[in-house]
């Protein structure tokens, strides 16, 4: 079955589990577990045989145990460092005093693993893929991984749970780093002793993770076919739930496996058994491909009758009704004559309610993310808004997501007509040379007030390259300012016009 037909069947919201791969993939700067360990072996000895002399010590039945490799490379780096407190590793030695003198015990080694991933490089050959990959959120669940670079929680926007954090929590737009996160080392995972203390305290989380698994489509990317990730999640369900059961059939339909396979196109699912030990053999779906573009496309595609983060902040309102919080709840007595399809979740004052996704005013405000997003369904209400002639407001990129929208001509008109307006009233100070923004702000002939209309001036003369200009427009701090609404508009004109 083709990758698209088959991910259009899902009904509910897909979860991501993503590994090791899916950051090797996207980033410069990231590791598999053994080039991660030789790598800090090097760094420590500048000797590559001593890290092979370590894991020359830790094969078991032909394999590595790299939990073990990590326990003795961190009992000799947390000891060269506590002998060499002004060298070469000063500065993991400061977080570590300075957390020490707030009764905070952090391992040296860990201090050094967080510090090798606290910046996010991407690789700049992906750009475009990653731009798919961004188009996916609306429709993402929830996201569990293994990682520890923050790859994930910066393309996602979603909330980052680690450790205990995760119990409890609200599953919807929510990142689960199972295995722990580069901003708090305290907590990472990756010694023998590290991962027994997890096992001892897993259950609650896997018992929280069980639900997702049994209600949502899985979908594993950056991970190998005969990964013990895997396999110890499959373990984890046919442990609870039986084998040859409709609802395991069910869950097997929805696991889908993301293989890499250098150079390949392939957009079709086959079916792959994984023989576990102690258990019987698990059939689930597979694509091996190069063109991870094709699975992006087909997830930003789906179209669900909810968005995932509407379902979280509904989740968190009822959250708040559990814990007895100051919210008023009303139900109509005559709910249950009501056909599911004509329901509709309304949470407001107890006077009334009207109910609009957003205003015009915040879907300017969001522009970005709902191109990011491709969120056709955000944008489908654009021909409710009451938008003037007199109103700045971006079309243009808009009607490339939604191409159904009955008022595109008409507000590219009143966009045009308005950008003509404001550029036959722009000064000639503003009119400078200047292809960069900080070159327009450093200019003291132009006065503070009037620098924006310059940078204006310079977008829709095409003398500012337009990555430089969506770069000040996301960063911009006000969003509801007429000025931002204006620069926005040139941008979202020059770019996305034909």
């Amino acid at each position: 079955m083709n990758i698209a037909d088959f991910i259009s069947h899902y009904k509910n919201h897909p979860v991501l589990f993503i590994g090791t791969g899916f950051s090797l993939r996207y980033l410069e700067n990231s590791y598999t577990w053994d080039g991660l360990l030789s790598k800090i072996a090097f760094d420590l000895k500048d000797n590559s045989e001593y890290y092979l002399d370590i894991k020359a010590q830790c094969e078991e039945d032909g394999k590595y145990q790299f939990d073990k490799i990590a326990t003795l490379l961190e009992e000799e780096f947390n000891k060269d460092l506590t002998a060499d407190r002004y060298g070469r590793f000063k500065n993991v030695n400061d977080m570590f005093y300075e957390n020490m003198a707030k009764s905070i015990k952090l391992s040296r080694f860990k201090i050094y693993i967080a510090k090798i991933f606290s910046t996010t490089e991407l690789r700049r050959s992906k750009t475009e893929e990653l731009a798919e990959l961004k188009k996916i959120r609306k429709n993402i669940g929830s996201i569990i991984t293994t990682n520890y670079d923050n790859l994930i929680e910066e393309t996602f926007e979603f909330n980052k749970l680690i450790g205990n954090d995760i119990l409890l929590s609200n599953p919807y737009g929510s990142v689960y780093k199972i295995h722990g996160c580069t901003t708090d080392a305290g907590k990472m995972i990756i010694t023998a002793d590290d991962y027994i203390r997890f096992s001892e305290k897993y259950e609650l989380i896997r018992a929280q993770l069980l639900s997702l698994f049994i209600h949502n489509p899985i979908i594993f990317i950056g991970y190998r076919i005969g990964d013990e990730n895997i396999k110890s999640i499959l373990k984890t369900i046919f442990t609870y739930i039986e084998p040859n059961s409709d609802q395991a059939k069910k869950i097997r339909e929805n696991f889908l496996l993301v293989e890499y396979e250098a150079d390949s196109n392939s957009e079709e699912i086959t079916e792959h058994d994984i023989d576990m030990e102690g258990f019987s053999t698990i059939r689930i779906n597979k694509i091996k491909t190069d063109n991870f573009t094709a699975i992006y496309q087909a997830l930003s595609n789906l179209h669900l009758s909810i968005s995932a983060l509407d379902i979280r902040k509904v989740q968190t309102i009822v959250k708040e009704i559990y814990s007895g919080g100051n919210i008023a709840v009303k139900i109509t007595e005559d709910l249950d004559s009501i056909k599911n399809s004509e329901r509709i979740l309304a949470i407001g004052t107890d006077k009334t309610i009207q109910y609009q996704y957003l205003t015009s005013s915040e879907t300017i405000s969001n522009y970005f993310k709902i191109i990011d997003e491709s969120n056709s369904q955000v944008l489908s209400l654009i021909d409710r808004y009451t938008i003037s002639s007199t109103q700045y407001f971006p079309i243009y990129g808009f009607s490339l997501v939604n191409t159904t929208l009955l008022s595109i001509n008409r507000l590219k008109v009143n966009q045009k007509a308005k950008l003509d307006n404001a550029m036959s009233s722009i000064s000639n100070i503003c009119k400078t040379l200047h292809s960069r923004i900080q070159e327009i702000n450093d200019d003291t002939n132009i006065s503070n007030s009037s620098k924006e209309n310059a940078i204006f001036w310079s977008i829709m003369e095409g003398k500012i390259v337009m990555d430089e200009v969506e770069v000040y427009l996301r960063n911009y701090t006000d969003k509801k300012l007429s000025n931002y609404k204006k620069m926005l508009c040139a941008y979202d004109f020059k770019k996305y016009h034909n």
